[in-house]
């Protein structure tokens, strides 16, 4: 259902700059209908605004207006607009600010470590509250600026990631920022103000400038120690539709709908979480593609994961990607490649991952390869071939091979696509676990009965093995290098610190699980073989040895700029050994039953090797 309205025309100038401030005046713009009767309130002033074309209201207040509190009121209906850039606390109210007083030294001049390709990424999802609550030396624990401190960023710089996927940081609902005395968590998918960070991640939510600022604190020492950040964007739904700040504007123009019971039109719920947006509409995309280019002007984001990017239209999706890439093309795009529902619009029209070959450039998750490796989403206690079930090889086959067509995967033998959805492969996410979802130790202890701990630290190396020797873009949730509990919860999205903080004591108890994950990291830095970036070239250097039963092998040959001119790598889940046929030649060992080693752990000869139980190998011979 499209909601008929008087839109902007695609040319005009009007770009959701709700509040432009200068000390001489400060001037609001509205987009609502036509028929409405719009004012602006600052401070005590109500300010009736005016009508100019292509529904967009006007009203220019005089004089210094900085640090007012300001709504909007459309037909009785009070809101901070759809684009405030700073707010009261919980962000009730917009706040007009003069955000050059909101940069750390320096700022001008900070810049994201943008690899130069998209396959050099390595992205490792964290939270902020998870990631620092529990850490004992953390001087601001749960906030934005606790990554800024030197043991967040030594950690990150010595596990190896390039990257960092936070959760979602723009103002969202369900935390009441008067009072965080209280225990209080949530992921954060519950948008309500979507250009303002959160309150509860700064250190004073009363102060708007100080969550503008801290937050560009974080980005700056991460851009600083290497690392690029990824924003979390939940533009696909609302917190709700009757208090949104879309509702209150605009009612119903931004929300798809649908025919309900007895003719009544109810939103569509294609998000799971009560409504969906309609990103095809006119203003809908261009307050996306806005607010892209301000998180990327204002911030410096380096990326942005889409989430349930199969609700988006591919059309928004696309500009999306080319107003980035007037920005700076090497900024990197990536999204669920599915939605939580049935959606308003068909699938053809959507950007779901058998679309990804429509949306050039774009990336999304491979559950192919996530629940080939540990069993289905829907099914805790299932496995797959980390349990020893025999039958995934193909579709393990798939992700390794970025999900591009490959002669020797066979589509029709792959769990969930039965063709290549990726034109390159780096427009595959390959993962194993992520923050919705049980961690990877927890899945395998619910998966595989009777599971020891010694079997457990294997099998979580083998899984992060496939991932990161892949050719898809690498993804890691924070704290697997710890062989991270969340207690067996799979939806911890409103679960207490207890379940979701990282235990940092497992960095010293599991040395092993830490050190095999630096060293795999490592490896792939290392190494382009491991990350050949276009489909051509892995069809070409990349071949695959004969399967069995829960076991997969592959070889990448004379890949450029590669100094190992043939390497093996042998994926065993079997709890026994196996013996694999390999070309003939002396190799050098580098990975074998949990340990990793670039300057060699061995050497073998022949043309047959034999694998651990439930473990890796990785060899090359230079001739």
């Amino acid at each position: 259902m499209t909601i008929a309205c008087q839109e902007p025309k695609e040319n005009t100038a009007f770009c959701f700059d709700e509040m432009s401030y200068s000390p001489r005046e400060t001037v609001f713009k509205l987009f609502a209908p036509t028929d409405a009767t719009c004012l602006v309130v600052v401070g005590e002033d109500s300010v009736p605004m005016t009508l100019g074309a292509d529904s967009v209201w006007t009203a220019t207040v005089k004089g210094d207006q900085k640090g007012m509190a300001y709504q909007f009121v459309v037909d009785g209906v009070a809101s901070p607009g759809v684009f405030a850039k700073a707010v009261t606390v919980n962000g009730e109210k917009g706040v007009v600010v003069d955000l050059r007083e909101s940069d750390p030294e320096g700022w001008v001049d900070d810049k994201g470590p943008h690899p130069g390709r998209y396959a050099d990424w390595v992205v490792y999802e964290l939270h902020h509250r998870d990631f620092s609550i529990s850490r004992a030396d953390a001087k601001t624990p749960g906030k934005f600026l606790a990554l800024a401190e030197p043991w967040a960023v030594s950690h990150l710089q010595e596990l190896g990631v390039n990257a960092v996927h936070i959760l979602p940081s723009y103002d969202f609902g369900s935390i009441d920022e008067t009072r965080l005395d209280k225990p209080q968590y949530n992921w954060g998918y519950d948008p309500v103000n979507y250009n303002v960070p959160e309150g509860s991640y700064s250190t004073d939510p009363a102060d708007p400038l100080c969550r503008i600022r801290e937050f560009k604190q974080m980005v700056q020492a991460l851009h600083q120690a290497g690392i690029n950040v990824i924003l979390d964007v939940v533009y696909n739904h609302t917190y709700d539709i009757d208090h949104s700040n879309f509702q209150r504007t605009y009612p119903d123009y931004y929300y798809r709908w649908k025919a309900g019971d007895e003719g009544l039109k109810e939103p569509s719920n294609g998000s799971g979480c009560g409504n969906e947006t309609a990103s095809e509409q006119l203003m809908m995309r261009r307050f996306m593609i806005e607010s892209v280019k301000y998180w990327i002007s204002e911030y410096h984001i380096d990326g942005f994961r889409f989430d349930l990017m199969g609700c988006h239209d591919i059309e928004t999706m696309n500009e999306i990607r080319k107003a980035v890439d007037a920005i700076d093309p090497t900024i990197f795009i990536y999204g669920e490649g599915w939605s939580a529902g049935q959606c308003a619009l068909p699938t053809e029209q959507l950007g779901v991952k058998a679309n990804i070959p429509l949306m050039p450039r774009i990336a999304a998750f491979s559950d192919d390869m996530r629940d080939a490796l540990r069993g289905p989403f829907s099914d805790d206690t299932k496995g797959a071939f980390l349990a020893g079930v025999a039958g995934e090889e193909m579709s393990l086959m798939a992700g390794i091979a970025g999900m591009v067509e490959h002669p020797q995967v066979d589509y029709a033998k792959v769990n969930y696509s039965d063709e290549p959805y990726a034109l390159e492969p780096t427009q595959m996410m390959a993962y194993v676990s992520c923050h919705d979802d049980m961690c990877l130790a927890d899945r395998l202890r619910a998966s595989i009965p009777g599971l020891t701990e010694e079997e457990l630290i294997r099998l979580d190396l083998l899984a992060q093995t496939a991932v990161f020797t892949s050719q898809g873009v690498p993804f890691m949730l924070s704290g697997e290098e710890l062989l991270r509990s969340k207690k067996g919860v799979h939806n911890s999205f409103e679960s207490p610190d207890s379940i979701n903080q990282l235990d940092w004591s497992g960095k010293e108890r599991y040395p092993q699980v830490f050190g095999y994950y630096q060293q795999l990291l490592a490896l792939r830095r290392h190494h382009p073989a491991f990350r050949l970036g276009e489909a051509e070239l892995v069809r070409k250097h990349l071949r695959f040895l004969p399967t069995q039963d829960c076991l997969v092998a592959f070889g990448i040959d004379e890949a450029p700029a590669e100094e190992w001119k043939h390497i093996v790598v042998i994926l065993n889940a079997n709890k026994k050994a196996a013996t694999v046929s390999i070309p003939d030649g002396e190799y050098t060992v580098v990975c074998s039953e949990g340990v990793i080693d670039e300057q060699g752990l061995g050497t073998v000869s022949g043309t047959a090797v034999s694998v651990a139980p439930q473990s890796a190998m990785i060899l090359f011979r230079k001739m």
